[in-house]
Order: C-alpha cells, then sequence, then structure tokens
C-alpha cells in the first residue's frame, strides 16, 4: 500500500472523530504515541517498536489530514537524498 492510500484509509477511518478531537488533540495523541514508541525501542521489543510505528504513523497521518498535508507529496522533500546537499549519503558537515 502507498503512503497516500494508506492516508486515505486513515482518513476514512478516523476524520470524524479527529475533527471533534481537532488538530490540538490530535498532536497531544501523537506525542504520547511517540513517548510510547521510545519506550518499546529503549526496551527492545521488536513486537512493541512494530506496534508503535504503526501508531504514531497513523496518528502523524490523521494529524496531517486535519492539516491538509499530502504526506506523500511531502516526502518528496527527502526523494533525490539530503534535503541540503542533496547527496546519498548526505555529505553534510
Amino acid at each position: 500500500m502507498s503512503l497516500r492510500r494508506f492516508q486515505e484509509a486513515i482518513r476514512a477511518t478516523f476524520v470524524e472523530r479527529d475533527r471533534r478531537r481537532g488538530a490540538e488533540g490530535t498532536f497531544v495523541w501523537f506525542v504520547e504515541e511517540v513517548g510510547e514508541l521510545a519506550r518499546a525501542i529503549k526496551k527492545r521489543d521488536p513486537s512493541s517498536m512494530r506496534e508503535e510505528f504503526a501508531d504514531v504513523l497513523a496518528w502523524l497521518l490523521s494529524l496531517a489530514n486535519l492539516q491538509g498535508v499530502d504526506l506523500e507529496e511531502a516526502m518528496g522533500k527527502y526523494a533525490p537524498g539530503c534535503p541540503r546537499c542533496r547527496k546519498t549519503p548526505c555529505e553534510c558537515p
């Protein structure tokens, strides 16, 4: 599944709840999920990491939906490599 299709699926599933919660509330949930991911990484628990990465991505997509941002389009910033030096791997000092 492409990132755009996943963003559309998240929109179809959660947009009404996300709108009621608003961008601020959705951002708070996103940050909470990032914290849970940090704990899973610290524990080095592969199963929890997979689950928390999925949750972080879903909440990021929800937040992007509320803000009208197409994340597949936005990720083009990194398509040519490093956005500063345009190299892969990055050669920035």
